[in-house]
């Protein structure tokens, strides 16, 4: 058999992978790609420098021993790193794939020259009438890294995070999306960066702001005709945090400022940090222009924390806040509420108030209390393991054939129903539903979730397939 790039590298991912945790195999070297091999030397793919850094960093040895194994003592790795938009200098370590559409991209950076330098620059973030250009970063400091406990649901967030806050404008992660569903962090995460810059460059200028609120900025910019003023403003930004971006779908003027913003700042080597409940190809109604400049730097999904995750979240936040906890409440606390950070930290901030207003012992029995309340008001959030069971045991056939790789036309439509429902009742990205479900690609979900509509409104059986799995997921 002739040796080749892709098989030298699945022999060194084998033996990589018995060597490291799982988590950590998926994150930084299930996204390498192989490219090509030349004598001793295999060239790989990378998505971005910090990637290639992260890789040097941590992992070095481990390449060193897998390649060495394959390629003799000669053996060498050479990095590719692929970006679709790059400023400034080329690495020494780089070689650059062009990007098929950076023509496009770059024919669209449509730029409005920063030309009003007069003291007398409105600041939506002062009352009108002062004469005031200081700009307040709006961040709460309360929210840090320190407390932003790591885990696997967040870990690459989190590190590119990190990296973001020690080189804010000079990583690969610019902008850097940050999305999940409600309660996971996003927020967090989003202050904690900002926090940290502003520790570390205490001259740059830093700015929160919601998504909503700039919106209705804009809105009165245009009702007061300083859209100019506007613009400016927001392009001597050093370093711009805008929470829930999905807000601006529908919102076209506020989307077209917005895009003019991002290209000077992105241009001039400002970083962008967004945060959304959503991946941007799940996003409805935002323009294709400003979609593709969110996906130029690194999308990075929050997800549901796991047990042991869930628990370091108790621990620290008791002991932030001084109370002392039995570890068997604190394990049922943790074993009962998955669903998100915000519900776990309620939920003991609830048992921590019961004790202390009605003078009780906090118990086992207190805690059964307070969590059933708790996920009794608390809507049932679906998971995509449990839809997919619910659409096998409809169709009589276990899990592991509807995530099949068989073309059985009753399969199919019961993969499909799976994925559709997946993004009808979670807040999965079409990536992470298309991974759980078969491990297809965010492509096939998006026609997993079309046919149904379609089939739904011309097939009256596949419409009683719909209902009735609708209502087993409601109950």
């Amino acid at each position: 058999m002739s040796v080749t790039a892709q098989s030298v590298w699945n022999n060194c991912l084998e033996f990589i992978k018995d060597n490291i945790q799982p988590q950590a195999y998926k994150t930084w070297f299930e996204p390498i790609i192989a490219v090509k091999l030349t004598d001793a030397a295999l060239s790989i793919q990378v998505p971005s420098k910090f990637f290639y850094e992260w890789l040097e960093e941590h992992y070095v040895k481990i390449l060193k021993v897998s390649l060495t194994k394959e390629l003799g003592e000669t053996a060498k790795l050479v990095y590719i790193i692929k970006m679709e938009n790059t400023y400034g200098n080329k690495q020494p370590f780089t070689e650059k794939i062009p990007s098929s559409n950076r023509g496009a991209v770059k024919s669209q950076n449509v730029d409005i020259p920063l030309n009003n330098k007069s003291p007398e620059l409105r600041n939506p973030f002062v009352i009108p009438g002062i004469r005031n250009v200081k700009i307040e970063s709006q961040l709460n400091p309360n929210y840090s890294f320190e407390n932003f406990l790591e885990g696997d649901s967040n870990r690459l967030a989190r590190s590119a995070g990190l990296a973001v806050a020690a080189k804010p404008g000079g990583t690969s992660f610019n902008p850097l999306l940050v999305f999940g569903g409600v309660g996971l962090g996003k927020t967090h995460l989003a202050h904690a960066i900002g926090v940290d810059i502003k520790d570390k460059y205490p001259e740059k200028t830093v700015l929160y702001i919601s998504a909503e609120k700039f919106t209705q900025q804009y809105i009165d910019a245009v009702k007061k005709n300083n859209r100019n003023d506007f613009i400016h403003f927001y392009q001597i930004i050093d370093v711009l945090i805008i929470d829930d971006v999905q807000f601006l779908s529908g919102k076209t003027g506020t989307q077209d400022v917005f895009f003019h913003i991002f290209n000077h700042l992105h241009q001039n080597g400002k970083q962008v940090i967004l945060t959304s409940d959503k991946a941007p190809v799940d996003m409805q109604d935002i323009e294709q222009r400003l979609l593709s400049r969110f996906k130029w730097g690194l999308s990075a999904e929050l997800q549901n924390p796991d047990f042991e995750t869930r628990v370091s979240i108790l621990k620290n936040k008791l002991y932030r806040d001084g109370v002392e906890m039995p570890e068997d409440i604190i394990d049922y606390v943790a074993k009962n509420i998955k669903s998100n950070v915000r519900e776990l930290e309620g939920a003991i901030i609830s048992l921590i108030a019961q004790s202390s207003f009605n003078k009780k012992e906090i118990t086992i029995d207190l805690a059964r209390i307070i969590v059933e309340k708790f996920v009794k008001n608390t809507k049932r959030e679906v998971s995509i393991d449990y839809i997919q069971k619910v659409v096998s045991d409809y169709f009589q056939m276990d899990i592991d054939t509807l995530q099949s790789k068989t073309r059985k036309r009753h399969i199919v439509q019961a993969r499909q129903l799976a994925m559709f429902f997946a993004k009808k009742f979670t807040k999965a990205s079409l990536a992470s539903i298309g991974s759980q479900i078969g491990k297809r690609d965010h492509a096939t979900v998006l026609h997993a979730c079309k046919t149904v509509d379609n089939l739904s409104s011309t097939d009256k059986q596949f419409r009683k397939y719909v209902e009735d799995i609708t209502k087993k997921l409601s109950i």
